[in-house]
């Protein structure tokens, strides 16, 4: 197994990355930063740039303008010492039908290193083709032509392993087996940057993402700071919740509110702990009984709608 770099490192650095298409920009000043030994999820709405900007990092188109460093490297300078150390996969991979799962391995292998071949049945195993290795791969479903295109990816032994929607074509059951699949290349110091319009499985599978609408990157931190990120949000268990909610609708600290099960869910402009003194007073001073005042948990879903919506307002 190769090492990752160490976790100070960028194993991906863009600066002011842009890529126009005739009038179309398609990436607008993207600034991305992507540490060593994680799942980073770039995340966005089909047609946001995703595809793109692993486009341009690889190589398979030019920038228009910026600089991009993969693994420490300088591209496109350094392109093929750098993706020597990268495995990747931009929209559907494609094989020769006609041969088997197995035999599409050995023919990438052999444009790679002698140990590349070592690495073709460990790679069947790991996705969990060892048992249709020898079928033709146009017998395979989608979701198992995506596993037999990850496992082409490990016969490089990756640092950095780069998927364009992962998880299309996967049942249930395979996006579970993905998701460990994941964790597991990072647990052995790789990172692994996919790119999805799929929000909770991004939630569930990376530590880090970034949020990309037209072209720009409007957000990146961990996934927790981005779901964190938008304004608080409290839920106040009450006895009455529609007059609790009639009572704050004027509440200068209170931006929306909507019911829930057992009171209501307030989104506020003002978090601070004077502001929720007193929309509790006003709501004991009407005679409602508040058993509980507590945080809301923000998903990833409600904050990558509110940023995309704002972005949409833009244009």
């Amino acid at each position: 197994m190769s090492a990752g770099a160490g976790s100070g490192d960028l194993v991906i650095e863009t600066s002011g990355l842009t890529k126009r298409f005739g009038s179309r920009v398609a990436l607008d000043g993207a600034d991305l930063e992507v540490p060593s030994g994680c799942a980073y999820g770039f995340l966005g709405p089909n047609g946001a740039g995703k595809t793109t900007l692993i486009r341009v990092l690889l190589g398979l188109t030019p920038a228009t303008a910026g600089t991009m460093k993969l693994l420490g490297l300088p591209v496109p300078e350094q392109r093929a010492q750098a993706l020597g150390r990268v495995g990747a996969i931009v929209e559907e991979p494609r094989f020769q039908g006609h041969l088997t799962g197995r035999e599409n391995l050995r023919i990438a292998a052999a444009c790679r290193e002698p140990e590349a071949h070592d690495r073709i049945a460990p790679a069947l195993e790991r996705m969990g083709l060892a048992e249709r290795a020898d079928d033709r791969v146009r017998t395979y479903s989608m979701g198992m032509r995506q596993r037999l295109g990850i496992a082409r990816c490990l016969l490089a032994d990756p640092t950095l392993l780069i998927l364009d929607e992962p998880t299309n074509g996967l049942d249930p059951a395979g996006i579970l087996e993905f998701r460990e699949f994941v964790r597991g290349l990072v647990a052995d110091g790789r990172t692994v940057f996919l790119s999805s319009h799929l929000l909770d499985e991004v939630e569930k599978i990376c530590d880090r993402a970034a949020i990309v609408d037209h072209g720009r990157i409007l957000m990146a931190g961990t996934v927790s700071e981005i779901a964190s990120g938008g304004q608080p949000t409290v839920i106040i268990g009450v006895n009455d919740g529609p007059a609790a909610e009639r009572l704050l609708l004027d509440h200068p600290a209170v931006s929306e509110s909507g019911e829930v099960a057992g009171g209501i869910r307030l989104v506020l402009s003002d978090g601070s702990e004077a502001a929720l003194a007193d929309i509790n007073r006003r709501l004991v001073e009407a005679g409602l009984a508040v058993h509980r005042i507590e945080p809301a948990r923000v998903t990833l879903e409600e904050r990558f709608l509110e940023v995309t919506s704002r972005m949409g307002g833009e244009e």
